[in-house]
């Protein structure tokens, strides 16, 4: 027996989504890669949220069969809305994945993970064939870093050491991620702190350093990753 949706009937982005009609269009785009039989990784934030809203609208229209591999609680709750069967990262492996950006430069190096969810999302780029990043004209910056801090997902008891180690790696700026709507940190989908972290300068080599600080699980650096960018 199916439950019912009423408690989703409100399924809305959280706010006002800004630049909504550039991302619309790139929200479409994707919608028409979409081939029956495809198990796709969904990435978190707007312009994934409204990429997800497409892509059910084409499923309903056309009869089309698909898995998505959420990476958030949200997107995975706007698919059980929208009749999008979903799956685990442990059942399925995703054929190809989109995803937003926060930040992006001409190499196509990525700053993402405002919505905390980068190590989910990271993984299902590790292992998808191919990865479409959506943004819209004001993602893309000259240099890195220009408007966002990197964000990286720690475990809390590695707290302080993790703080002290970045700073070792040039770190300008260490930040603890507050929630807006309770008292207290973020807690991201794997119960772990955020860390908003800004350097002057972001090397190729900065998020390997970043990795390898015992207690971080993952950051929202995107280097040298084979994506391709929709705008």
């Amino acid at each position: 027996m199916d439950w019912k949706k009423e408690i989703l009937q409100n399924c809305e982005w959280k706010e006002e989504i800004s630049n909504k009609e550039e991302k619309e269009k790139v929200a479409k785009i994707i919608a028409s890669k979409v081939k029956d039989g495809d198990v796709i990784g969904f990435g978190s934030g707007s312009t994934s949220f409204l990429a997800a809203i497409e892509i059910g609208k084409r499923l309903e229209k056309e009869n089309i069969k698909i898995t998505a591999i959420p990476t958030s609680h949200e997107i995975k709750m706007l698919c059980t809305y929208l009749n999008i069967p979903t799956a685990d990262i442990m059942e399925k492996r995703p054929d190809w994945c989109f995803d937003g950006a926060d930040e992006v430069n001409e190499k196509k190096w990525l700053i993402k993970g405002r919505g905390a969810a980068m190590y989910n999302e990271k993984f299902n780029i590790a292992l998808a064939s191919k990865t479409y990043i959506l943004v819209d004209k004001s993602k893309f910056v000259d240099r890195l870093g220009q408007k966002f801090a990197i964000p990286i997902e720690i475990t809390p008891k590695a707290l302080n050491y993790v703080k002290e180690e970045l700073f070792k790696l040039g770190a300008q700026e260490i930040t603890l991620r507050l929630a807006l709507r309770k008292d207290g940190p973020v807690i991201t989908e794997n119960g772990n702190l955020i860390l908003d972290t800004k350097f002057n300068e972001i090397t190729e080599n900065l998020e390997n350093k970043i990795k390898c600080i015992t207690g971080v699980i993952e950051s929202g650096l995107f280097i040298n990753y084979n994506v391709e960018i929709i705008n």
